[in-house]
């Protein structure tokens, strides 16, 4: 027996997974390392335009996926990590002390599979606004 739906229904069928799949993919997506994993970050400075992060991440610990935004990371104390992205795509990189490394924006985990803490300086570049009449130099 065919089943009979009025319009009205029929946008309720279709709209429910679709607003499942966007909730899905929103909780994935998009998260703060600050707020998923407040035990490896220390917010040092947050302003309209930045926000730098101290992160640290002792061997065999795990950090759950978050993103962040374009920025720089400058390593305070090398170690090996795995990182694994959305896709299932994952690998394996060693920064050393010292190290000054860009980054595009990035959804990952991180995992540290070598031998010593992760302790990098995070500096999260936000999109900036026009300045404000009066700030900066005035060019004359």
């Amino acid at each position: 027996m065919a089943r009979v739906y009025s319009g009205q229904s029929m946008k309720t069928i279709i709209l429910i997974p679709l607003l499942s799949a966007i909730c899905i993919a929103a909780s994935a997506f998009g998260q703060d390392p600050v707020k998923t994993s407040p035990q490896f970050y220390k917010v040092l400075l947050e302003n309209e335009k930045v926000r730098v992060l101290e992160f640290r991440l002792e061997p065999g610990e795990k950090e759950p996926q978050h993103s962040h935004p374009a920025g720089v990371v400058y390593v305070l104390n090398g170690a090996t990590l795995k990182f694994s992205y959305p896709d299932g795509r994952t690998e394996e990189r060693t920064a050393a002390t010292g190290d000054t490394i860009w980054r595009e924006p990035v959804t990952h985990a991180v995992e540290n599979i070598g031998k010593t803490q992760a302790h990098v300086i995070v500096i999260d570049l936000k999109k900036s606004a026009p300045p404000s009449p009066g700030s900066g130099a005035s060019g004359k």
